[in-house]
């Protein structure tokens, strides 16, 4: 398959080396640096609160008597405090940083009144304070995905809608007609996401429809957030640092086509798939597996778009801290969505559903997938915007590693553990405490793994602000020198 000319040619961002091009990217650079450093920051924190409720979480699902002398530490309230930190606080911000400054680079355009989009992005992490702080105090909602309480819900929309519209206006306002494959996702992205979450609210908080109806909206929000939100935003990181870093272009264009339609079409039935066995009308649930099984489709065609596009390089992929990361990802989109294709199946879902097999799943994408090719995002941005390297390789590595290796021991030990504690579920001979015990060897495991994770959170956060101290320093001491540096050029 050939590749797409217009993705060939010298006007493409992904191979530009001229200095004229390099200093308008300085220049789109600063643009966005501090609501960047902002996000990125944000998204750092949540990230460290985050792990300490998944600790928490990880160590009371085997031990409930753990600290269970605190009422806000409950397992329901920091289960929950736990998923939104990371999906709206460690999430959220880090697409925030990373989807804003692509879209800006493809674009062209720098961002304009950056302080507005400060603004909103400290309204935005107001807002969440707020909602997790009602979580520990009990104001939770119980919906999964939507624990917010209510009263924390429309800063989150109201700010959302003010960061969103950046990436609209630098599209809107773009050099050039043709429109990259990251542009495609990051944009659409934006569109559904608060369509998402508005109609989630609406139909399950704000006005509950009636019946089986909100567990439909329910599992309707959830999975799209991974499907139209998370994964369109790691696939366009993915699809724009891979040429950028090999210095070739992605291997088909028009399979990323094919990929970014298929994706849009089926995905949004997918969650239903969920339901299975429930009072639910047999119509949906089939819409939902069949829509569940297409979705191979767009996984194969951006695994062979990956796969073909470092063949032959993957001495290159490995040196590269960025790559390494985007690569673990981008195989780990391809796994996840494969085995959640065959979730879908009812044979299979008699087995895995209301075990720990689906937890597992959701760590997989959410973590394995998103997270990593995200990290990935940071090694690359970071160096450009403050215009320094990472101080420390060695922390890289441990970053990598920590991460690589406990992720990979959760996914296994949930999915293992939960596929046996299925079978037994199904079979009536065997007492249901007897599989509830059976199944706390995997969940021990389970917070192995999250100490193999934290570790790799401390040293990417250790090397991030270790880096931000160092940059601050210089350009305190040679603030002019590199504003004459950055006119002249830099780090494309």
């Amino acid at each position: 398959m050939s590749h797409s000319t217009s993705n060939t040619s010298g006007e493409s961002p992904y191979s530009s080396r001229n200095l004229e091009e390099r200093a308008e990217l300085s220049k789109i650079d600063a643009s966005i640096r501090t609501s960047a450093l902002f996000f990125v920051i944000s998204a750092i924190g949540w990230l460290m609160i985050g792990t300490v409720f998944a600790l928490l979480a990880a160590f009371k699902s085997h031990q409930p008597d753990f600290a269970s002398t605190y009422e806000f530490l409950t397992f329901g309230r920091v289960r929950s405090a736990h998923l939104n930190a990371m999906a709206l606080g460690w999430g959220n911000n880090i697409i925030f940083a990373v989807g804003l400054w692509i879209m800006a680079r493809l674009c062209r355009s720098a961002i304009n009144h950056q302080g507005l989009l400060l603004i909103a992005g400290v309204f935005w992490n107001i807002g969440l304070s707020v909602g997790i702080v009602g979580i520990l105090k009990g104001d939770i909602t119980s919906v999964e995905w939507l624990e917010i309480p209510h009263y924390a819900t429309p800063l989150l929309a109201l700010s959302y809608a003010l960061i969103g519209v950046w990436g609209v206006m630098a599209f809107r306002f773009r050099k050039g007609d043709h429109v990259y494959v990251s542009q495609w996702y990051i944009l659409a992205a934006l569109f559904w996401f608060p369509w998402l979450y508005v109609v989630a609210q609406v139909m399950i908080i704000w006005f509950p429809a009636r019946g089986v109806v909100q567990a439909v909206a329910n599992w309707w929000f959830a999975h799209n957030y991974l499907g139209l939100w998370l994964t369109p935003m790691a696939l366009a990181t993915a699809y724009y640092l891979i040429p950028k870093v090999l210095g070739r272009p992605i291997y088909s264009y028009y399979l990323s086509v094919l990929g970014f339609w298929s994706l849009a079409i089926f995905y949004n039935w997918a969650g239903v798939h969920h339901l299975i066995g429930g009072p639910i009308p047999v119509w949906l649930i089939s819409a939902g597996i069949v829509a569940s099984v297409m979705m191979v489709i767009p996984v194969i065609v951006v695994g062979i778009n990956h796969h073909m596009s470092v063949v032959g390089l993957h001495r290159e992929v490995w040196r590269s801290p960025t790559l390494r990361f985007i690569v673990f990802g981008a195989i780990s989109y391809t796994l996840v969505s494969l085995f959640g294709s065959a979730m879908a199946l009812r044979t299979v879902n008699e087995v895995t559903h209301f075990t720990h097999f689906t937890v597992g799943h959701a760590h997989h994408g959410v973590y394995a997938f998103f997270t990593m090719i995200m990290f990935g995002g940071v090694y690359y941005m970071m160096p450009r915007l403050l215009r320094r390297e990472w101080p420390s390789a060695g922390l890289i590595k441990l970053h990598f590693w920590a991460c690589a290796i406990g992720i990979t021991i959760m996914v296994v030990a949930l999915q293992t553990g939960g596929w046996i504690q299925g079978l037994e579920m199904n079979n009536a001979e065997i007492p249901f405490m007897d599989t509830v015990r059976n199944t706390i060897p995997w969940l021990k495991a389970r917070s192995v793994s999250g100490i193999f994770l934290t570790v790799g959170h401390i040293a990417f956060a250790v090397n991030f602000f270790w880096m931000l101290f160092a940059a601050g320093a210089v350009r305190a001491k040679q603030g002019p020198t590199l504003l004459a540096e950055s006119k002249e050029g830099g780090v494309a």
